[in-house]
């Protein structure tokens, strides 16, 4: 990832409180144009909060809180690309990179995750770097909200396939937010899981193609469906996924 070493820079207001308003600025280049992204400064202290809880919930890990080798090779990829008037949504956005990305590119852009701090900083990015990106907090298996705004003309991931978890709910679940007329973008650094995620993929009936695999060795995915193999729309009172 072209960028500079992380420095020292003021939390904007609504932020976490705690480790995660302890934030520091990174740059990256992307087609010519820097991009400022904040993240809080230690990973590590994030986690002891979550620890440090009563009951703590293994769903709010902070795995958000870092500039992943794969977003930042998903957000090159896209970079420079005319997105003007498509409709995108990015799944697990973490710091929201590859939706600024996307939104500098002229989409109209959802970046989802989980986690409530992600999407706080995603939105703190994007008003960072003057650009509009719409939030929210979603999990791939409660797609509710996402399935109801079905079909987009393109979904981005990057290095969602950590968990098995994950495998099944994106298989079922891909297919439904694009149907026929969009595709899917998915960057992997090599995870163990994604050798079952493309044969899943494959047996869905989804056309792939790996496109340039990035310098620092993350590989994006292209998919787009079958003509005739998308799958029925599910009513909006039955949309929910398989759970992991």
């Amino acid at each position: 990832m072209e960028s500079r070493s992380p420095q020292p820079a003021v939390a904007p207001r609504g932020l976490p409180p705690g480790a995660a308003s302890d934030v520091v600025e990174e740059t990256v280049l992307l087609a010519g144009r820097t991009v400022s992204m904040l993240r809080p400064r230690d990973g590590d202290a994030l986690l002891d909060e979550l620890l440090a809880e009563d009951d703590p919930d293994e769903d709010r890990l902070p795995f958000w809180a870092e500039l992943w080798p794969a977003g930042a090779a998903l957000a090159r990829a896209i970079a420079g690309r005319s997105l003007a008037g498509r409709r995108v949504l990015e799944l697990g956005c973490g710091l929201g990179l590859v939706g600024v990305a996307a939104a500098l590119a002229g989409a109209n852009v959802l970046a989802v995750d989980r986690s409530p701090e992600a999407i706080t900083f995603a939105a703190a990015n994007a008003a960072r770097n003057r650009v509009t990106l719409q939030t929210a907090v979603c999990a791939f298996d409660q797609p509710e909200p996402l399935l109801a705004a079905a079909p987009w003309d393109l979904v981005l991931a990057a290095d969602v396939l950590y968990e098995q978890r994950n495998v099944p709910v994106l298989v079922w679940l891909l297919p439904r937010l694009v149907e026929a007329t969009g595709e899917v973008w998915l960057a992997d650094p090599g995870r163990s899981m994604l050798a079952s995620f493309l044969a899943g993929v494959d047996a869905t009936g989804w056309r792939r193609e790996q496109l340039a695999t990035d310098p620092a060795g993350m590989t994006i995915h292209r998919l787009r469906l079958e003509e005739g193999t998308a799958p029925p729309r599910v009513p909006a009172a039955r949309r929910v996924g398989p759970r992991a």
